[in-house]
Formats: structure tokens, C-alpha cells, sequence
């Protein structure tokens, strides 16, 4: 899907430079800018633009466009959602982010500094939910784009995965393992609305149809701003080990209503309930009921735990992520 309407692309550009700091900015990667109308409206704004465009039909327009500015707008041929990928050559539009931070000239910097990049982009339809994960392992890995820090994420969702994102505990059909993945990763931003009929596809076939949602609401994309949380790696979680907390959330959650201290029995985990009486979750309470917070507190102490180590865990995380890859 692209933004054809100016009026949306006007929208969209106030929601992107929405709470901006004085001073310069950084810039700002468009992911498959398409017809370009939103690509003109920032340019127009000042905003400074390197548009990653995957899609050959729209690259002479774009290209004509940067040769007219006088270094506002870069164009590069890629897919931002298709970037490091995990198996095979290296094809384009595909491509690694390295490459990409080189030519675009941004250089990495420390965790807790200011964000490096902001993105734009739609998701793709097909693959919204995959694309969600592989940016969530990316993020707590430090890997692809997050090597260079906390790049800002500005996309569109569809409703219905932004319901899951923002879920809070008890909502049985909502709240899920991403929810509780990117609630403690990111500050997450609903910056707009949109109905889905704002949007065109080039599909020859006359357009993508609205997906079917049958739990929760799905009459809207929703754009959505995901920032890094400044102190993600201040206490025990660790770029290092966040592969197994991952897990730990996924299994936790793969059954919402089962106890979790039945959880951590399965796993020879807190079998007489200490650590739950020390973290102050009671004892009967269901994997559903935990807030964020409380995932990431309980896998710190266990973490800090002698039997951590001692658990067929970590063969378990290994397999799991070779399934998720």
C-alpha cells in the first residue's frame, strides 16, 4: 500500500515531525516511498530524505526528483524489510544494513544517546506479524539497524496487531507474547488512524484486500511510533542473553492461562514458590496477569539464580530461535 492523498501525506509529515527537538534532525529513511507523494511533502517540510525504494517502476521518478534538490533527498534501491537476511546471497533490493548506514552516512552511536535514524514505512501485509518478530529480535540483540543504536520506528500497522502491541494483561485475546516483548523494549506512540480506503496498491488484481479480524477491530492502519526504551540494558537483561528471555515470554504465554509457577516447575524452577514470594506475584497467578515489567523482573532474578544455569534452558532457546529464523 502507498500514500497517494496529499492531504494524508500532510498529515503523516505533522505526525513525523511531531515533538521534535530544536536543532538538526536525523535523518529520515523512507521505506518504499512508492509514487512519492509523502516524499514530497517532507522534502518540502526540510526534512531530510534517503528513500528506500524496492519497486523499479518508481525509481526513475524518485531519481529524477533527487537529482533536481541539491542533496535534501538520497534514492537507493532496497527493501528496509528485507534487510540482513538470515539465509543465502545478499540479492537486491535485499540488502545489509551496513551497507545502507555507510551509504547514507550514519555512523553508530552509544545505546543511550539520542536516536540516530527515524523510519517510515508501511509493513507488509503478507508477513506483518514475521516482520514484527524479526524487528523484535533485532532490537533486543542489538543486531541490523539497532547496532547503530535506538532507531526510531514510525509505521503502520494494521489495527489489529496494534491492539496486540498495546494490550494490557487480561485481555485474553490480545495480550501475547509481542505484546509484552515490545512493551518492555519500546515507549510505543499512536501517532494516527487511518481507514484502510486512504491507501492504493499497484496490484494489477485492483488492490490488497482489508485482512478478516474476528476477536479484535481491523478498520484502520494505524501509524505508530516504537522508540527504544533508553534504559532497556540497564540491569540484568543483556543483548547477550535476551534470546532467552524471549523465550521464557513465548513459553510463558504460549498457554495464558495456565499458573506460572506451574511454568517455572516444568522448567525445576522455584518449586516451593520463593522467588514468586520475593518478587511479590502471587502464588497462583496466571501467565496472562503479569504486566510487562513483571516478565522482565522475573527473568533478572532468575537470572541471578544458582539453578539457572543448572535447567536444559538454554538448549531449549537455541532451538527455539533456529524455528523462529
Amino acid at each position: 500500500r502507498f500514500i497517494a492523498c496529499p492531504q494524508l501525506a500532510r498529515t503523516v509529515q505533522r505526525c513525523l515531525q511531531d515533538g521534535a527537538r530544536p536543532g538538526p534532525q536525523p535523518v529520515l529513511l523512507e521505506c518504499s516511498p512508492g509514487p512519492g507523494v509523502l516524499t514530497r511533502t517532507l522534502l518540502n517540510a526540510g526534512v531530510r530524505v534517503v528513500a528506500l525504494e524496492n519497486n523499479l517502476v518508481f525509481l526513475p521518478n524518485l531519481q529524477s526528483l533527487e537529482n533536481s534538490l541539491d542533496g535534501q533527498l538520497k534514492v537507493i534501491y532496497g527493501d528496509f524489510f528485507r534487510l540482513d537476511p538470515l539465509t543465502g546471497t545478499v540479492k537486491p533490493p535485499a540488502m545489509c544494513s551496513d551497507k545502507l548506514f555507510e551509504t547514507v552516512g550514519v555512523a553508530a552511536v552509544p545505546w543511550r544517546a539520542d536516536v540516530p535514524v527515524k523510519v517510515f514505512g508501511i509493513l507488509p501485509q503478507k508477513k506483518e506479524r514475521n516482520t514484527l518478530w524479526r524487528l523484535l529480535f533485532a532490537l533486543y540483540e542489538c543486531s541490523s539497524v539497532y547496532r547503530y543504536g535506538r532507531v526510531e520506528l514510525n509505521i503502520f500497522i494494521s489495527e489489529k496487531e496494534y491492539k496486540v502491541l498495546t494490550a494490557k494483561p487480561g485481555e485474553t485475546r490480545a495480550y501475547q507474547a509481542l505484546t509484552v516483548l515490545w512493551q518492555v523494549g519500546c515507549e510505543i506512540q499512536l501517532l494516527h488512524m487511518e481507514p484502510w480506503s486512504s491507501f492504493v496498491t499497484n496490484l494489477k488484481n485492483g488492490g490488497l484486500a482489508i485482512p478478516k479480524s474476528v476477536w479484535l477491530p481491523n478498520d484502520h492502519l494505524c501509524l505508530v511510533r516504537l522508540t527504544p526504551q533508553q534504559n532497556l540494558f540497564t540491569g540484568g537483561l543483556k543483548p547477550t542473553n535476551s534470546a532467552t528471555f524471549i523465550f521464557m515470554v513465548k513459553q510463558c504465554l504460549a498457554k495464558p492461562k495456565s499458573r506460572l509457577i506451574d511454568k517455572l516447575n516444568s522448567w525445576s524452577l522455584d518449586s516451593d514458590g520463593k522467588l514468586l514470594r520475593e518478587l511479590e506475584i502471587p502464588r497462583n497467578a496466571e501467565a496472562r496477569n503479569l504486566y510487562p515489567e513483571d516478565y522482565r523482573r522475573l527473568f533478572e532474578a532468575l537470572q541471578n539464580s544458582s539453578m539457572f544455569t543448572e535447567t536444559w534452558f538454554h538448549d531449549d532457546v537455541l532451538e527455539s530461535i533456529r524455528h523462529i529464523n
